[in-house]
This record gives structure tokens, C-alpha cells and sequence, in this order.
């Protein structure tokens, strides 16, 4: 999906577009400079005015205002992860193929092959997953032990 000009290439705006001026430009940098001062005044001024004190209480953990109980760390893998996981990697995916699809006739048949790679190794990976256990959910199954054991 990567578009290659040629490095003599100069910056041509399509019909209708101008480039920004210089008036645009100062205009953006200002408001860009602004923002970081007082981003950057805002933490120093936080950091020197705001009261530091350290208690047993505020190191407890704040569990919207219940007393914690128990452990907070599981014995076992809990398998939401892995479903987030894999809705993040497959939401970007798709982010991606959509992007594809938006273009594709402007992309031609090098942004053809382009997606097909892409989806190839995604479908290696899902089986990849898959061979290694990696969406196996449930209680562990046990395999038969080899050799004569009974």
C-alpha cells in the first residue's frame, strides 16, 4: 500500500488545492508552541505547588471505594486476554483491508498483491496460533503416553 514517487518528484497539489502560505504555517507553529507552553507550565506549576505526602492508605490499592479482599494476582491464565488480544489484532486488520478496499482501484494490481501478502501472513500466523495451542481455551487435554506403560 506504500505509494513510491520518484526522489525528483516535486509537490504538485491536485486541482482545486493551493499549498498552505507562509501566513498558515507561522499560524500553526504558534498555536502548536502555545499549546506546549502551557502544557509544560501546567505540570511545573503542579509539580511545585501541589502537596507530596506518602501514607499506608494511599498505597493501598482503590477498587472504587470497596475495601480490597483476596489476591490480585489469578492462579490461572484468564482467557479474556486472549480474546482482547485478538480482536486488537484483527480490528487493525481490518483498519488496514478497508483502507485497501477505499482505494483500490488507484492502488492496481501492485496494491493487489500488496493486500494478498498481507492477508497470506496474517492467515500464517492465525495458523501458526492455532498449531501451537495458542487457542486452546478449555482444560488441557492429556495425550497418550507413548510406549508401553499401562
Amino acid at each position: 500500500m506504500l505509494l513510491l514517487l520518484p526522489a525528483t518528484t516535486p509537490f504538485t497539489p491536485g486541482l482545486g488545492e493551493i499549498p498552505p502560505d507562509a501566513t498558515s504555517l507561522l499560524a500553526l507553529s504558534l498555536y502548536a508552541l502555545a499549546a506546549s507552553t502551557l502544557v509544560g507550565l501546567l505540570l511545573l506549576l503542579a509539580r511545585f505547588l501541589g502537596q507530596r505526602s506518602r501514607s499506608i492508605a494511599k498505597g493501598e490499592p482503590y477498587e472504587s471505594g470497596v475495601a480490597p479482599s483476596g489476591e490480585a494476582r489469578l492462579r490461572e491464565p484468564v482467557p479474556f486476554y486472549l480474546v482482547a488480544i485478538f480482536f486488537i489484532v484483527f480490528d487493525v486488520e481490518l483498519v488496514f483491508i478497508v483502507s485497501w478496499a477505499v482505494a483500490w482501484d488507484l492502488l492496481g494490481w501492485a496494491g493487489y498483491l500488496q493486500i494478498v501478502f498481507f492477508i497470506v501472513m496474517l492467515f500464517a500466523g492465525l495458523v501458526y496460533l492455532w498449531k501451537t495451542g495458542g487457542l486452546d481455551w478449555g482444560p488441557k487435554r492429556q495425550r497418550p503416553q507413548r510406549g508401553g506403560e499401562a
